[in-house]
């Protein structure tokens, strides 16, 4: 770090946009550019805006700062913080100003700060920490990084999520469903209608909404509590409310999903309805008894977010069409496989959408109901009333169905039933708990379904995951090293046609690869080696909080049943039989069909290796 400088010297008259450009390191077309965003985020420096668009390297900006304003700068990157020093300045403070200290030497406080013109912050941390304050220019991106590093996160947040909920309308948040007055009304007011409790879970649900959360996770431990969000596939940590509301957060959240509050040895299920807004949002509430406290997961249903067109998720033209012709068969079975949270009722619901016309009669059976759908008759399965797959089923075939869906084939009982529907006459789609399509075949053998009617049922098998979506805001190019390929199973010197692509997948991907992989694939053949291939990733920005992604993606293996396929499970062939004939007839593999999102720029190689296998 560059040793502590004399005081604030007096404002330079010129201004950075100008200096950057006179630099060479901005243009003026991006000079406007990016006043014309600076104009859209009231309050927003400069600096920032350069940096956040990925115009300027930020050092290059604290560099041309630190010789407008005569002052000494700091990497913070290499720069190890005391945290010690942390509680001299209070975090809202910090968060607020965007200071940090950083080291002490004697009555001499070093502290860095974004802004060179804040003049009255020097003066206030002077009074607040009784010592001569020495400031640092440091990069206004990675100030914010570092204070929510080095602070409590979760104090922070927690600060600026009351703040927000008490600047807004009570009224904006409304429990829509609620058996609150069933309740002991002196319990009630003991344990959950202090405003902060109130206030707090308000918030907390309104968040998670706004951040587009699927799921609410709050953890009791020890000495501590835990509110972590998962977005976009991955959690992270937002807060650690104080221990002593434990209770009180717990009940309330047992309130509003109209639980036993007074039960807490046994797991309970239940369902909050909101109006956020003008938005009706559903949580469906799950308790589970832990050795410190109930832990409480919200799964967040916001129809608002539902998007039923398939091309949107990004399936390949020519598994779209298979899937298409599938579902349009006026009989058989379509399944979908894959992990829970894989999206596999999303899309059922998209196949659904496009075969729901007014002369279609569609029913399904489902554990839970995730989202209610207009023209189709939703049925929800209840196992301990006897309500279970198989006898909704069998109702279904009472009711005069043209389509059934079942949430998922589980015994041979549910599969049979299912067989024989789709043998009869009715298309059925349903889901299946298996790792790749042709394993799809395998399970249902297993269960001891017979090999002829389990070939003459199925139309078609999908198989999918999730996978994250690099963050358009910050995508870079970059070179992965030998440990990514192998990871992989490649080498730099291996080519497209030996991972078995055919020249149709290339056209396809060409088609919707991104602006910045485009220019690219005028070159791409079976005979490009993965040593020529440029790969994506994203640096890092505000837009996807650091970590580079941003969004979801999905990856689809579809097996379209053809006749030689047809005839090789008639004939009980194994698992690998199956996908080598299937590739053959055309198919992309969950792994093939991540090279193809890692070509397009959609995805990174990491991303892909973690969710599929060779």
């Amino acid at each position: 770090m560059a040793a502590p400088a004399a005081p604030l010297s007096g404002r330079a008259t010129e201004r950075l946009g100008d200096l950057l450009v006179r630099e060479g390191l901005l243009s003026k077309d991006n000079l406007a550019k990016a006043l014309q965003e600076q104009s859209n985020n009231p309050g927003q420096r400069l600096g920032l805006t350069v940096v956040k668009m990925g115009l300027v390297p930020e050092t290059e900006v604290v560099r041309m700062l630190a010789r407008q304003f005569r002052m000494p700068a700091v990497d913070l990157s290499r720069f190890e913080v005391d945290t010690r020093l942390l509680k001299l300045i209070p975090a809202e403070l910090a968060s607020k100003h965007t200071v940090l200290p950083l080291k002490r030497d004697g009555r001499q406080l070093t502290v860095a700060i974004a802004d060179p013109t804040a003049m009255s912050v020097v003066d206030d941390l002077k009074f607040i920490t009784r010592y001569d304050i020495a400031p640092v220019l440091a990069g206004e991106y990675s100030m914010r990084a570092a204070i929510e590093k080095h602070y409590e996160a979760s104090e922070i947040h927690m600060q600026s999520l009351l703040q927000d909920i008490a600047a807004e309308d009570d009224d904006n948040v409304e429990v829509l469903e609620n058996l609150e007055d069933s309740l002991d009304a002196t319990v009630l007011a003991a344990q959950v209608d202090e405003a902060p409790v109130v206030k707090l879970i308000n918030a907390l649900l309104v968040d998670a909404v706004n951040k587009g959360a699927s799921d609410i996770h709050f953890e009791c431990f020890e000495h501590e509590l835990r509110v972590r969000y998962r977005v976009d596939g991955a959690l992270q940590e937002v807060m650690k409310p104080p221990l002593k509301m434990r209770a009180a957060l717990i009940s309330r959240f047992k309130i509003m999903a109209s639980l036993n509050i007074a039960e807490r040895r046994v797991p309970q299920d239940g369902r909050i309805k909101l109006k956020v807004g003008k938005k009706v949002i559903d949580f469906r509430v799950s308790t589970l008894p832990t050795l410190f406290g109930e832990k409480v997961v919200l799964r967040i249903l916001d129809k608002g977010n539902l998007t039923l067109e398939l091309e949107t998720f990004g399936i390949e033209p020519r598994a779209e069409r298979e899937l298409m012709e599938a579902i349009a068969n006026p009989y058989g079975m379509v399944l979908v496989t894959g992990p829970t949270g894989s999206g596999k009722t999303t899309t059922l619901y998209s196949a659904l959408s496009k075969i729901n016309t007014g002369d279609t009669n569609i029913m399904t059976a489902e554990d839970p109901v995730e989202y209610n759908l207009y023209g189709i008759n939703q049925v929800l399965v209840r196992t301990e009333i006897g309500m279970t797959f198989a006898a909704a089923l069998r109702a279904f075939l009472r009711q005069d169905p043209n389509v059934i869906m079942l949430g998922e084939i589980r015994d041979l009982e549910t599969g049979g039933i299912a067989i024989k529907a789709a043998l009869t006459g009715h298309m059925v789609l349903s889901t299946l708990h298996t790792n790749s399509a042709p394993e799809t075949i395998v399970r249902l053998l297993d269960m001891g379904l017979e090999p002829f009617n389990v070939a003459s049922a199925l139309n078609l098998i999908l198989a999918q995951r999730l996978v994250r979506r690099i963050c358009s805001k910050c995508k870079v190019k970059y070179t992965p090293d030998i440990a990514e390929l192998t990871g992989a199973k490649v080498k730099p010197t291996t080519t497209l046609g030996e991972l078995r692509f055919t020249e149709e997948a290339l056209n396809n991907a060409r088609a919707k690869a991104s602006p910045e992989a485009l220019p690219h694939f005028g070159t791409l053949s079976l005979s490009t080696r993965i040593g020529d291939i440029p790969f994506f990733k994203g640096h890092g920005c505000d837009a996807c909080g650091g970590t580079g992604l941003k969004g979801r993606q999905g990856l689809y293996e579809v097996m379209f049943m053809t006749p030689a396929l047809k005839k090789l499970v008639m004939q009980n062939a194994d698992v690998q039989v199956i996908r080598d004939a299937a590739i053959t007839e055309g198919m992309l593999t969950l792994r093939m069909d991540g090279w193809l999102k890692v070509l397009k720029g959609v995805t990174t190689l990491e991303q892909v290796i973690r969710e599929t296998s060779a």
